[in-house]
């Protein structure tokens, strides 16, 4: 294959592009390498893209990066800060083509390739997205800058990935619920108000499944009590709800703990509002029927919760010795900023 050929059929494959535009042109590309290009599209993405109506005259360099464009590649693009501004100059006056003609740009090594150096800028700085052109003075400085942009872009991606693990164990975790509960309730279920239960089977699984967590207690016993929310902790030995705020460089979180009466404690897995939540949830719950919460009572607690993270998490241990430690942990430990 012609090197032409073989640079265009390369670029696919890449990562990443980039550019660095200076004093030359570079070689013509030829014929063959010009075949694949979809042109149209290509037009459509830039507000300035008359350099394809030549399309005989682009570079095998501009063809490549035409080509990332079309593949949707990012695309580092810099300018030698001399081509810049006379790129500049050149905006100023190209409406004028006997003056263009005149101009000898000092940063241009072949006057005739002054135009489609400057438009190819022109494309690139107009297209819709991944538009950025850098002047640099040295080569240096464009490492600077790429290890600056691709620090944040690993910072971005570990937070990306992190979410995502997040957001799908979630997702498996709802799914399994979901079909747990299904073949539960249908399971168990039977009488007149089995919508009703269904939908309280739903609406209370969270109230039950926090009920299940606590420890010293019966908890069907507990569910089909008619005790207050303040008896139902009582009867759990929680004395006290205790809120402790983390703050870090990009995030506030609130963590609650139930406090037992021997100082050991439970601490929330997931929000303070959860705790809130459930005490809503159980003041509607004991509003239901007794056989309505029965039959809730009985499917709900036959829903396995192996595997899953709980909502509450219990501590044998004194919980001011517990959060002493947490923060002197905090204040000694090592944080790994990309910056």
């Amino acid at each position: 294959s012609h090197t032409h050929d073989s640079c265009i059929k390369e670029v696919p494959s890449c990562d990443v592009l980039i550019l660095i535009l200076g004093q030359r042109f570079g070689g013509t590309a030829t014929e063959s390498a010009l075949e694949g290009f979809d042109f149209e599209a290509l037009t459509k993405a830039s507000g300035k893209p008359s350099i394809l109506e030549d399309k005989d005259k682009l570079s095998i360099t501009q063809l490549e990066v035409l080509k990332a464009v079309e593949n949707s590649i990012p695309i580092y693009a810099y300018v030698d800060e001399k081509v810049y501004h006379d790129h500049l100059v050149y905006e100023k006056n190209k409406h004028d083509e006997e003056i263009i003609a005149r101009i000898n740009f000092p940063s241009i090594q072949k006057r005739e390739t002054a135009r489609y150096i400057f438009e190819f800028i022109n494309f690139l700085s107009h297209r819709v997205q991944n538009n950025s052109i850098i002047p640099y003075g040295r080569l240096e400085d464009i490492k600077s800058n790429l290890i600056s942009q691709w620090s944040q872009l690993f910072q971005r991606l570990l937070s990306e990935n992190r979410v995502r693990t997040i957001e799908a164990k979630r997702y498996r975790d709802f799914s399994e619920r979901i079909d747990d509960l299904k073949a539960v309730v249908l399971a168990t279920i039977s009488g007149p108000n089995m919508r009703e239960i269904a939908k309280g089977a739903v609406q209370f699984r969270h109230l039950v499944t926090f009920v299940s967590c606590l420890k010293f207690v019966d908890h069907r016993s507990l569910l089909l009590s008619e005790h207050s929310w303040d008896d139902l902790l009582a009867e759990a030995r929680i004395v006290e709800v205790r809120v402790e705020e983390i703050e870090g460089r990009t995030f506030q979180r609130n963590t609650a703990y139930l406090v037992l009466d021997d100082n050991t404690f439970y601490r929330s897995q997931i929000t303070v509002r959860y705790i809130e939540n459930i005490k809503s949830d159980w003041q509607l719950f004991l509003r239901q029927s007794v056989d309505t919460r029965t039959a809730i009572t009985d499917a709900l607690l036959g829903d396995s919760e192996d595997g899953r993270r709980p909502p509450i998490m219990y501590f044998n241990e004194n919980i001011d010795v517990f959060l002493d430690r947490r923060k002197e942990s905090s204040s000694l430990g090592v944080a790994i900023n990309f910056d």
